[in-house]
C-alpha cells in the first residue's frame, strides 16, 4: 500500500515538530496519526476554526466532527500535567511497521507575541505563523514544519523563514504520469518469445489464448494490450497467474455492423472502452480522458444497450459533483432531478446524439427521447449516503472532483448486479485542495488496477471535432 507523509527524505528519521493548519484536519481527519514518530503541535486558533466549521452536512463538517471525536478520545483521561507534557499518539494499524512515538501538543499559553509587524490584521493564518515562529525559537534543535493545504500560507511561511510543506499522505502517486493507463504495447517479437506451450480456444463466441513468458508479470487483470502497429491485434488480459496469463481477443466495435446504439469506436482506446463497458464480468470501469474523447457518449451508449436491449440492468443512474466552473447560480426550484438538470448538460447533449441515431423521422426520435428519459435517473450526490442500488448502471460523471472518501461512499452503494462507471479528466479539477495526485478518481484507478472485476482505460484522442481537438491542444 502506497503511503507518504509530510517528511522529507533527508530527514525522514530525525525528530521533527509539525504545526498543523486547520485545512489539513478538515481534509483528512486521520492526519493526527499520520506523522509516525514525529510530534504535532495544534495552535489554539486551529481548535477555534474547527469549532466554527463543525455545523452542517457537508463533507468538511463531517470531517471536523470526526477530528473533534479523535481529540476527545485522546484527552478523555489525561490530566493537565499529561497534556502539558504531550499526549502519546497511537499509530494507524499497519502504518509502515514502525512503533508510534510522536506526541500531540496543544497551545496552552500565548505564543504569537513573536509574530513580526509585517503580518497585518487579526488573521488566523497569521496567528498560526506566529506560533510556528515562536516554536522555532523555543526549540532550536528541532526542525519546525508548518503543514498546510493553503498555498498562500505556505508562501508566507517560507518568506518568514518557516519551513512549510503540503500534506502528502493522501497523495496516491508521486507523479501523475505514473498513473495506470489501462493499455500496454506488447513488443513486436511477442509471439516468438511467448508462444511456447501456447493454448487457444473459443468460448461463447470469443477467442482466448493462454500464454507464458517474461512480459506477463507486468500485466494487470482486464488490461488492454496491443501490437505496436495500428492494424495489429489487440487483447484483454483476463487472468494473470505468476508467469502465465489468459488473454482474450477484443471485439471490434469500429464498423457500422457492430455499432452500439449507432455509436462506433473511432480509435483503439474507444474500442477498448466498449469492451470493458460491455463486459458482464466487469463490475467497475473508469474512463479518463480530455474533453471530447467520448467518455460520456461511450458510457451512455453501452448503458442503453445493456439496459434496453439486453435487459441486464433495470435503469441507468447518473450523478456528478455540483461544482460550478464560474459563479454559482443560486438555489434552484423543483424536484431533485429538476435541480440537477442544469448540471447534466453533458447527459442531454449525448442523449440528443444517441436519439438521432435511431430511424423513424421526427416521431421516432421523439419516442426515443421519451423512452430514454424514462430509463435514465439523475441523482444528486447529497442523497447517496445509505442507499443501495441493485441491478443498476451507475455513471459517476466529473469524478475527478471527488475526494477518495466520497468515492468510497459512492462505489459502496453498489448492490448485486450493479455496474459502476467513473468518468473524468484529472486535468480539470475544480474542488479546492484536490490535485491530480490526490483526486478520488486517481485513487480508485490505482486501487482497482489489480482487481479481476475492474477495468480502466485512458482515452488519448479527441473525437468531438477538429475545432475542439485543436483548441484542446493549442489553448
Amino acid at each position: 500500500m502506497h503511503k507518504k507523509t509530510s517528511i522529507s527524505s533527508k530527514a525522514a528519521y530525525d525528530q521533527r515538530l509539525f504545526v498543523l493548519d486547520t485545512n489539513v484536519l478538515m481534509h483528512d481527519p486521520t492526519a493526527l496519526f499520520r506523522f509516525q514518530e514525529h510530534d504535532i503541535h495544534l495552535p489554539m486558533v486551529v481548535l477555534e476554526e474547527l469549532d466554527r466549521a463543525k455545523k452542517g452536512l457537508s463533507e468538511v463538517a463531517r470531517n471536523v466532527r470526526q477530528v473533534s471525536r479523535f481529540l476527545d478520545e485522546l484527552i478523555a483521561s489525561a490530566s493537565k500535567e499529561e497534556i502539558d507534557r504531550g499526549l502519546v499518539l497511537p499509530g494507524l494499524a499497519g502504518e509502515r511497521g514502525r512503533p508510534p512515538g510522536g506526541r500531540l501538543y496543544f497551545q496552552t499559553r500565548p505564543l504569537t507575541a513573536l509574530a513580526p509587524a509585517a503580518l497585518p490584521g487579526n488573521n488566523p493564518d497569521n496567528d498560526i505563523l506566529g506560533v510556528a515562529m515562536a516554536l522555532q525559537q523555543e526549540h532550536p534543535g528541532s526542525r519546525v514544519t508548518l503543514v498546510s493545504k493553503d498555498i498562500n500560507l505556505r508562501i508566507k511561511a517560507t518568506i518568514l523563514g518557516i519551513h512549510a510543506e503540503d500534506y502528502y499522505n493522501d497523495q496516491v502517486l508521486d507523479d501523475v504520469n505514473l498513473l495506470y493507463s489501462g493499455a500496454r504495447v506488447i513488443p513486436a517479437d511477442f509471439w516468438e518469445t511467448h508462444s511456447k506451450d501456447m493454448e487457444s480456444w473459443q468460448e461463447s463466441g470469443r477467442t482466448f489464448y493462454r500464454v507464458r513468458g517474461p512480459e506477463v508479470k507486468n500485466w494487470h487483470p482486464n488490461q488492454c494490450i496491443y501490437m505496436p502497429d495500428e492494424q495489429g491485434m489487440a487483447f484483454l488480459v483476463r487472468r494473470v497467474e505468476d508467469a502465465e496469463a489468459v488473454i482474450q481477443l477484443v471485439r471490434d466495435y469500429t464498423t457500422p455492423n457492430h455499432a452500439i446504439w449507432g455509436i462506433m469506436a473511432r480509435n483503439r482506446e474507444q474500442n477498448f472502452a466498449f469492451n470493458l463497458l460491455l463486459g458482464p464480468e466487469i463490475d467497475f470501469v473508469s474512463l479518463l480522458g480530455a474533453a471530447g474523447t467520448g467518455k460520456t457518449l461511450l458510457a451512455l451508449a453501452a448503458g442503453l444497450a445493456q439496459t434496453l436491449d439486453d435487459k441486464r440492468y433495470r435503469e441507468i443512474i447518473m450523478t456528478r459533483v455540483t461544482v460550478p466552473v464560474g459563479e454559482d447560480i443560486g438555489f434552484l426550484p423543483g424536484t431533485e432531478e429538476e435541480k440537477m438538470t442544469p448540471w447534466m448538460g453533458a447527459l442531454m447533449d449525448n442523449l440528443e446524439v444517441l436519439g438521432n441515431t435511431r430511424e423513424g423521422g421526427e416521431w421516432g426520435r421523439a419516442a426515443t427521447q421519451d423512452l430514454l428519459s424514462s430509463r435514465i435517473r439523475i441523482h444528486s450526490l447529497n442523497f447517496m449516503r445509505g442507499r443501495t442500488f441493485q441491478s443498476k448502471y451507475l455513471i459517476i460523471d466529473e469524478a475527478q472532483n471527488l475526494t477518495s472518501k466520497q468515492m468510497k461512499t459512492l462505489i459502496t452503494r453498489a448492490g448485486p448486479g450493479t455496474k459502476v462507471v467513473c468518468l473524468g479528466n484529472i486535468a480539470q479539477i475544480d474542488t479546492p485542495y484536490l490535485s491530480e495526485t490526490t483526486s478520488g478518481l486517481t485513487y480508485v484507478v490505482d486501487r482497482f488496477k489489480d482487481w479481476p472485476h475492474g477495468g480502466h482505460i485512458t482515452l488519448r484522442r479527441g473525437e468531438r471535432s477538429r475545432l475542439a481537438e485543436f483548441a484542446s491542444e493549442a489553448l
